[in-house]
């Protein structure tokens, strides 16, 4: 159980990224908010970059396929980076 356990904690998503900092997606882990992802160009295998985040943190905003995207970190935590 604890194997498990760090493999989660060892999967990077859209939310651990700073500033600048690109990744490549490899999947999204919540099916509800999948379809909503999907439809605003969040596939897997495209590159992200963290773009900005409010002055509280939440939201931020992603470049995905030459566009800004804003996201809530709830949301960018569902985004699964690739390692």
């Amino acid at each position: 159980m604890a194997q498990q356990s760090n493999k989660k904690q060892a999967q990077r998503t859209v939310r651990d990224l700073k500033i600048g900092e690109s990744g490549e997606i490899s999947g999204l882990n919540d099916p509800e908010m999948a379809l909503k992802l999907l439809e605003m160009g969040c596939l897997p295998g495209t590159s992200v970059k963290l773009n900005s985040k409010a002055p509280l943190g939440d939201p931020i905003t992603i470049i995905v396929n030459d566009y800004t995207l804003s996201l809530r970190l709830d949301e960018a935590e569902t985004i699964l980076l690739k390692d």
